[in-house]
């Protein structure tokens, strides 16, 4: 047993610094498709976020959530199916440079090593915003993945439209 916790602690401290992101999703709504009699359902879950670093796009995401006991107490290794849709909400303003990729959006879905992340990239040529969300594993990656574009269109009574890829390092 000793031995399991160390090699876990040596495999958690093996990984990189993850980057602080500000926000928590807000969650929206819950639909309970499971029912357990005697422990919390199995739900899908649909959450909203805003992305950090462009002002003006929001995306909302559904997973979903094991019940059971597992699931109660956080134990519960979760899917890696999720659906994906952002779009434009505002002006937009691009804050800062950012790299294809970028995290906008991550979170832990089991006890160790699993997590959901929201990332975004750039398609400079037709100037809109790739939005894709995909769950991985330490070991044993998911291919289940869900994307989403906004194109970037001038709003209300803005002039000029920002151009991604002169945001992109």
């Amino acid at each position: 047993m000793r031995r399991l916790l160390a090699a876990a602690l040596a495999a958690l401290t093996a990984l990189p610094a993850l980057p602080a992101l500000a926000q928590s999703p807000e969650l929206i709504f819950r639909r309970s498709t499971v029912f357990r009699l005697l422990s919390p359902n199995d739900k899908l879950a649909t959450y909203g976020i805003d992305d950090p670093q462009v002002e003006g796009v929001a995306c909302h995401f559904t997973v979903p959530e094991k019940g059971g006991w597992a699931g109660a107490f956080g134990l519960a290794e979760e899917f890696s199916e999720a659906s994906l849709a952002c779009r434009q909400i505002g002006p937009i303003r691009i804050t800062g440079r950012s790299s294809q990729g970028d995290v906008v959006f991550r979170e832990g879905r089991s006890f160790f090593f699993k997590r959901v992340q929201i990332v975004r990239g750039c398609d400079a040529r037709r100037n809109v915003l790739v939005y894709m969300i995909y769950s991985d594993k330490l070991i044993d990656g998911s291919p289940q993945n869900s994307t989403s574009t906004v194109p970037i269109m001038p709003w209300g009574q803005q002039a000029e439209v920002v151009r991604c890829g002169d945001f992109i390092s």
